[in-house]
């Protein structure tokens, strides 16, 4: 066969880049949960509150005027002032409303803005490890190689600043950080994030900083990053409405940083959603103005459910530390001789308790699940008695 007549190779319908990235592997157990009957799923990173009614009155009225239009690609300015006006009176932080702010469809676009505007290919991005599932992922669309930092159980799941400043090379461009922690719930400590800032300052990086749980932290106290010396101008801060106001499906976060960068943000932004939905963008305007004490009574009960279900996992044999933010807990199964995965999977299958492999989270959550406990006192009672039964036939073969 001449050249000319050679069989061309058939080209991918899909980018290498795509192709290469893995299914979340939390998406897996939410598909076989729709398919059983009597499932108490403890999977879900979602209140089980529903939304304020104050808050849901809001966006109903405007509805019923007609209020059906596209925002600015900013975001309603009057959502741009309550958000500036809270990062000042909660944390020192003063934010121009129209240059420095702008309002995403969730803390999930912010992140993917974020990465999209900073990062060029080849540059590394530093993550603590285990991490929430798409902070490798959006790092990896945007072309940049995430690096993980690993973090264990010893330590509470706190990242140490030390075990970030070996891995910096003089390609990293930025480190991404989500406290408290989604999947193990941790808070990280003032002095420790200060020693972060120094090395962000040291070695000319941007911090991604992932706030969205910030409401939720129950032993000490969040420490807001672009709050620290210096670091506002430094620090890309991602917030949101989903876990503190009962919010996720209103799709509604914000990101808050230097004029440039939210500049860059918004110019992907505005050719890729153009806006955060409208109604969204007003229930968040009465969140802010209205909800607070909504939100305590959530973070109270949220805080009896954490108490119940860390000291029935540590009875059942699942020894846990106590996660002091969000509404996770992430107790270790390797006394069950168990990965993760099979852990999860037969839990599922024998008991039908829905949790999430550790591993799912990175190579770190290996030996580890995480439990969400934002569900009814009830069902984390009905929970833990099947789970203590399935550890018993795991470990004892009772």
């Amino acid at each position: 066969m001449t050249k000319k007549e050679a069989s061309p190779s058939k080209k991918s319908l899909l980018s290498d880049r795509v192709s290469k990235l893995s299914p979340s592997g939390i998406r897996k157990f939410f598909d076989l949960i729709t398919s059983m009957d009597d499932v108490i799923s403890l999977g879900v990173g979602e209140p089980d509150f529903v939304t304020p009614w104050s808050v849901r009155e809001a966006a109903i009225y405007s509805l019923e005027k007609g209020v059906t239009m596209y925002s600015s690609n900013y975001g309603l300015i009057e959502l741009r002032q309550e958000i500036s006006n809270y990062m000042n009176d909660r944390f020192q932080v003063k934010y121009d409303p129209t240059q420095q702010i702008l309002v995403t469809v969730g803390v999930s676009e912010g992140l993917d803005l974020a990465m999209r505007a900073i990062v060029d290919p080849g540059d590394e991005v530093i993550i603590p490890e285990p991490t929430y599932v798409s902070y490798i992922p959006c790092v990896t669309l945007a072309g940049g190689i995430p690096v993980t930092v690993p973090t264990n159980m010893e330590n509470s799941f706190r990242v140490r600043p030390e075990d970030i400043e070996t891995r910096i090379t003089p390609k990293t461009k930025a480190i991404l950080m989500g406290y408290p922690n989604n999947p193990t719930g941790s808070v990280m400590t003032h002095s420790d994030m200060v020693r972060i800032s120094e090395i962000v300052e040291q070695y000319d990086l941007t911090m991604v900083s992932d706030e969205v749980y910030e409401r939720l932290v129950y032993d000490g106290e969040h420490v807001c990053f672009a709050s620290l010396p210096n670091m506002a101008r430094r620090t890309i801060h991602l917030g949101g409405f989903s876990k503190s106001y009962a919010m996720t499906g209103w799709r509604v976060g914000y990101a808050c940083s230097d004029p440039e960068i939210i500049e860059a943000m918004m110019k992907v932004h505005q050719y890729t959603t153009l806006c955060a939905p409208i109604q969204g963008q007003i229930a968040a305007i009465e969140a802010m103005r209205s909800a607070d004490s909504a939100v305590a009574d959530m973070v109270e009960e949220y805080d009896r459910r954490r108490h119940m279900i860390v000291y029935g996992l540590n009875q059942i044999g699942l020894d846990c530390v106590d996660p002091q933010g969000a509404f996770y807990a992430f107790p270790s199964i390797k006394k069950t001789g168990l990965s993760s995965e099979q852990f999860a999977e037969r839990l599922l299958i024998e008991e039908k308790v829905a949790v999430v492999p550790g591993s799912a989270f990175g190579p770190s959550g290996e030996g580890h699940i995480r439990c969400c406990y934002a569900v009814s006192t009830e069902e984390i009672e009905e929970a833990l008695e099947r789970m203590g039964h399935f550890v018993n036939r795991a470990i004892h073969g009772e």
